[in-house]
């Protein structure tokens, strides 16, 4: 078991009222981690820390850019720590938390390319004399509230880039992974980032409500950042409407991904298969829907069944399994739920359906319609759905026919039409002959509808962790109409 301490201003303190709480394995129910439950008054402390930004705000972009890429090196080198505590607090694989430790250390070397890249522009101006000019400063302070199902991935992505900007951080651990989180801020203070330019916070599940919204009231706090569901994530931003705060919302998916009738079927097979069940499904971007055109159906949902039958699902601490540990019962038992929902309407279970504590085997429903509760609501499991369609109209159609839209893709060997598809298909990112589930540091990430808006990654970044000026500098004498 681990004690986690709340990062406050460069120090590891306990909450200011003793209170802990504790983060129990979701395989064996044993105590992971015991954190720090922060108060409405330890949140406002890390804000306050965070708000004497302009000691790191004015340093220059390339010593910024040095203290990033430490801590990328830093990163990789207590990836075995990550390994331990993703295995522990949420029951993740170890191929998983490796890839989440390398993908996040490719974010802070990207947020460190982009200190240079923080640039602004001479606007002409119909006034003689005038140099007018749009000029990107930080914001200020920023807190990011993180999930946990890539919680090294998503937890460096709501600090990153924010402070290659030169703002301040308060990072809001999830309450499931409060020492992975932790140890990301850690790793941060080593690289050499001034105090008060990273703050963690940890809060028991109960006291989430009044310290986020201690942290989004707070003067300091000038940008907010949410991943997560999207309940949560209309209170974030009802709460920072109330603050007029600016919110950037990466929220739930239902990923749709369309075989068109000339596709290559075993790739859109094993595309589809490691966009259901890596991670166990427990990705934003998991191929959820599956919608197929009638002519070439029955040959790709019997590849695909074949396809899931294959993957071995169990306790990652007991083999390498392509599947792993749900994040808990109520997980398990809720996916069931919607999977015995779907059979009970009709819907034919082709592989998988089984449970044995939190590990569910690789699931695939065909026949699933809109009376289903599976065809609309996020099951962010091991559960894929396959809808078929008569030609390409009602393919779009069905594929656009959900509140959310963060990935989809197409899989048909006509680039031109694949691509026309993907053009028509309501979300913030498609691939075409790739994976819903494809994430690189540098690309604009982001959803629409109900999976939220504004962009991380790249210079999408800048334009949300920055604040955009107008100067100007009078260089001859002025004239006035009084």
């Amino acid at each position: 078991m681990l004690d986690i301490n709340l990062l406050i201003d460069d120090r590891d303190v306990a909450a200011s009222t003793g209170a802990t709480f504790e983060r129990r394995d979701p395989i064996t129910g044993d105590v992971a981690s015991r954190a720090a439950a922060a108060s409405v008054a330890d949140a406002q402390a890390a804000a306050d820390a965070a708000a004497a930004f302009p000691a790191w705000s004015k340093l220059g972009p390339n010593a910024r850019r040095a203290v990033l890429l430490k801590a990328a090196d830093l990163l990789e080198g207590r990836a075995a720590e990550f390994v331990n505590l993703m295995a522990t607090e949420i029951g993740a694989t170890a191929g998983w938390a490796q890839f989440n430790v390398k993908l996040a250390a490719g974010m802070l070397r990207e947020a460190a390319s982009l200190t240079t890249q923080i640039t602004g522009e001479i606007v002409p101006s119909d006034k003689p004399g005038c140099v007018s000019m749009a000029v990107r400063q930080p914001a200020g302070v920023v807190l990011g509230i993180a999930p946990w199902n890539a919680p090294v991935i998503l937890g460096v992505r709501a600090i990153a880039t924010p402070l290659a900007c030169g703002n301040t951080v308060v990072l809001k651990a999830s309450e499931i992974c409060p020492g992975t989180h932790h140890l990301i801020g850690a790793v941060l203070r080593e690289a050499g980032l001034p105090a008060g330019a990273i703050n963690v916070i940890t809060n028991a599940p109960e006291n989430a409500p009044e310290v986020i919204e201690a942290l989004i009231a707070h003067p300091a706090v000038r940008r907010i950042n949410f991943t997560g569901s999207t309940r949560v994530g209309r209170i974030i931003a009802e709460t920072a409407a109330r603050f007029l705060k600016p919110v950037l919302l990466e929220l739930g998916g239902k990923a749709s991904l369309v075989v068109l009738d000339d596709a290559d079927l075993d790739a859109a097979v094993a595309a589809s298969a490691f966009g259901a069940f890596m991670n166990q499904g427990q990705i934003c971007m998991s191929t959820e829907r599956i919608v197929v055109d009638n002519i070439v159906s029955d040959d790709f949902v019997a590849k695909l069944a074949a396809k899931a039958e294959s993957l071995q699902a169990g306790n990652p601490r007991h083999g390498n399994f392509a599947l792993g540990s749900l994040v808990g019962v109520e997980a398990a038992e809720r996916i069931s739920g919607l999977v015995n929902d779907a059979v009970s309407k009709g819907a034919k279970l082709l592989a998988g359906g089984r449970v044995e504590g939190t590990v569910m085997s690789a699931t695939v429903l065909d026949h699933v319609t809109p009376a289903m509760r599976l065809y609309s609501e996020e099951s962010f499991g091991p559960v894929v759905c396959v809808i078929r369609a008569t030609g390409v109209e009602e393919a779009v159609r069905i594929a656009n026919d959900t509140e959310y839209g963060l990935s989809a893709a197409v899989f048909g060997r006509d680039i031109t039409r694949a691509l026309d598809v993907a053009h028509r298909i309501d979300s913030g990112i498609c691939h075409i002959n790739g994976a819903t589930v494809h994430d690189e540091a540098q690309m604009p990430f982001g959803g629409v509808k109900a999976s939220g808006y504004g962009r991380f990654g790249g210079k999408a970044g800048i334009h949300e962790f920055t604040e955009l000026r107008w100067i100007t500098i009078e260089t001859g004498p002025q004239h006035f109409p009084i």
